[in-house]
């Protein structure tokens, strides 16, 4: 399954775990909170202020 910024992020996770090293660099350090469970990667972004598309470079998922 192809990640997109529409992917929740326990898919991000269970797909690339080293992904969480990412996100925390990126400020968002409630990568095992409850409302990661049901929060896209868009939703993150957005909700912490993260530019979509930087973080998307930074995950390796095409926008």
């Amino acid at each position: 399954m192809a990640l997109t910024a529409d992917s929740p992020l326990t898919d991000l996770l269970q797909e690339k775990p080293e992904a969480a090293q990412i996100l925390m660099r990126f400020g968002m350090g409630c990568v095992g909170c409850a409302l990661a469970s049901g929060e896209t990667i868009r939703q993150a972004a957005e909700g912490h202020g993260i530019p979509l598309a930087e973080l998307l470079d930074a995950l390796g998922i095409e926008q």
